[in-house]
């Protein structure tokens, strides 16, 4: 039984040293956002270069999808909130006409600047799939973090929080606990 054990015995101080280092390697840091272009229908092009030093809330969306003509006020009224905090909005709407987007947008404004998913490679690089997904890049230019599916106004506030954004309130609730 004694021989059966000495490979592991031999084993062990590599696996416990293994351990040790993944331990203290602590987190590998935020992925870095993908390469992107996206032009708004009021003309505006944004890219990773133009957005560097702010928070971007890329919101993907469909006219036919109830959850994000839900969701669309609130991430309307989050960007109108955080616009002096350097929040920039995309809300891409994908895989449909530009007809039919004006058409939508014409009953159902928003504040929002609308991407088309002609003018920007962001869906096929996010698999946006299912909707709303919802993508943080922060102001070095990475992830902070995605949402797939509605999750309402605390979720949205919690992923922006992600990225460094909160409101007065959460600032003040947040020392107020300290």
């Amino acid at each position: 039984m004694v021989t059966r054990n000495r490979p592991l015995r031999r084993a062990l101080p590599f696996v416990l040293a293994l351990t040790a280092v993944c331990a203290f390697a602590g987190p590998t840091g935020k992925e870095p956002a993908p390469r992107f272009t996206a032009k708004t229908t009021g003309g505006e092009t944004f890219n990773n270069a133009s957005v560097k030093g702010k928070v971007v809330l890329l919101d993907f969306w469909t006219t036919w999808c109830p959850l994000c003509k839900e969701e669309a006020d609130i991430v309307d009224r989050l960007g109108h909130e955080f616009a002096e905090k350097d929040l920039i909005v995309l809300a891409i709407n994908v895989a449909e006409s530009k007809k039919k987007v004006k058409e939508y947008l014409g009953h159902h404004p928003r504040t929002s600047r609308i991407v088309l998913m002609e003018d920007t490679n962001l869906a096929a690089m996010y698999q946006a799939t299912v909707y709303p997904i919802y993508v943080v890049i922060d102001r070095d230019g990475n992830i902070a973090g995605t949402q797939r599916g509605a999750g309402g106004e605390g979720a949205l506030r919690k992923l922006l929080a992600g990225a460094g954004l909160k409101s007065k309130d959460e600032d003040e609730d947040a020392g107020a606990a300290r």
